[in-house]
């Protein structure tokens, strides 16, 4: 391996795709155990590689250099080899940095409280320091010195910076904090990247605070450690187009509407132009249960296929670069929208009552009266959870495919 990332785990790693976006090298991902770990940094049969969880200080006795940053920090995520020695850097921090910047949370003369203590809380401590704010706090479980416990977070608290792994696939619904008890918040930060937005970031969101998961920081940090890999500068643009080009291949695009709209029809012709897999909640629920959802509804209740629906949910948006047709009634469960929102944008399809039909295997919409009242109750909804909204009126499925692609074009 001449340029690459190491680490234990790497399964889930985009730092592959985004480094040779960056440049003209082939980047490799390369598990290693930790008693091998000594041994491949010593034979320095490398250009230049990344370092990630959990050899961060681990690898720091090995090197010849270190910058200011990892200096400051106490953690390497990047070695270059010059001639036989080994220049070690912590980009991490600028890639947060950018983050903050690109999330618009501003730090300066505000009061941060950071959970989280292991190595990626020294790079926030690290950042939020140098960006001015007016007092630190870092909160833990585990109760060192120095520390805060989360029972003890001040209720005035302005910006949070999630640094746990609270949260990250595949336990998307964990979060460290809810935010309902503090009412002082003005940003949210989280390092997790998988999935696009953590739970925590979809609440911040929810209540109108800027917050932004870790996605960006990748990038960024990226971009940052390619410039010495190859040892000249690249153009900043590159950040933005890389992140936003990950962001259209690993967020799903979810379809909601009422029945009969085109959900399923529009989802299977986007996932065939945009070669993404397509997933139908209803199609997923029918494998699960013995015989049709309105046998299963009329049997067991709505509110027990409600629940279904939800497990359901909520595992399918775990699989991130998908197109996702939702029963019309998902939306009803707020956990359902949260879900869907953390790895996807959600697209609500507009078509007029008088273009919907009567379906006798739906069972909340199996006459035109319960079709009408379906409409109402429901309308606003879909347009409130709605990230963005297409004409699904009677021009065809191809205009609504023609809509949400030029969507996810720009």
């Amino acid at each position: 391996m001449k340029y690459g990332l190491i680490g234990e785990k790497l399964g889930h790693s985009y730092s592959k795709d985004i480094h040779e976006q960056l440049a003209d090298y082939k980047y490799d991902l390369k598990e290693i155990a930790r008693g091998d770990l000594d041994a491949f940094i010593e034979s320095k049969d490398f250009k230049a590689i990344n370092v990630t969880i959990p050899y961060k200080q681990d690898v720091i006795k090995h090197l010849d250099w270190r910058s200011e940053a990892l200096e400051e920090i106490g953690a390497c995520n990047a070695i270059v080899n010059r001639d036989g020695k080994l220049y070690g850097y912590n980009f991490d921090a600028a890639g947060l940095e950018a983050l903050i910047k690109h999330a618009k949370v501003e730090i300066k003369d505000r009061d941060v409280v950071i959970l989280g203590s292991g190595g990626t809380s020294k790079t926030a401590q690290y950042v939020v320091k140098k960006l001015g704010c007016k007092s630190l706090k870092v909160a833990s479980i585990l109760g060192e010195p120095g520390t805060i416990g989360y029972d003890e977070i001040p209720q005035d608290t302005e910006i949070f910076v999630n640094t746990t792994p609270l949260g990250m696939f595949p336990n998307n619904y964990a979060q460290a904090i809810s935010l309902d008890k503090y009412k002082n918040v003005k940003g949210v930060i989280d390092v997790v990247y998988n999935p696009l937005k953590t739970q925590l970031v979809v609440e911040a969101q929810k209540k109108g605070i800027p917050a932004e998961s870790g996605l960006y920081m990748l990038v960024a940090q990226a971009f940052y450690g390619a410039q010495e890999f190859m040892g000249k500068q690249l153009d900043p643009k590159k950040i933005d187009e890389i992140y936003n080009d990950l962001l259209r291949k690993k967020r799903n695009i979810v379809l909601i509407g009422m029945p009969t709209c085109g959900k399923t029809t529009t989802g299977k012709e986007l996932a065939s132009v945009l070669d993404k897999q397509f997933m139908d909640t209803d199609e997923l629920i029918l494998k699960m249960i013995d015989g049709p959802i309105s046998d299963y509804i009329h049997t067991h209740g709505e509110q027990k296929f409600r629940d279904l629906e939800t497990e359901v949910v909520k595992e399918a948006v775990k699989k991130a670069g998908s197109i996702i047709a939702t029963g019309g009634g998902a939306i009803l469960r707020e956990k359902n929208v949260d879900a869907l929102k953390q790895n996807g944008v959600i697209y609500f399809i507009d078509r007029p009552l008088e273009e919907l039909t009567v379906a006798s295997d739906r069972p909340l919409s199996a006459s035109k009266e319960a079709l009408t009242k379906l409409y109402h109750d429901r309308y606003d909804i879909y347009r409130r959870v709605a990230d963005k909204i297409v004409d699904g009126s009677g021009k065809g499925v191809a205009n609504v495919v023609k809509q949400i692609k030029k969507e996810e074009a720009k």
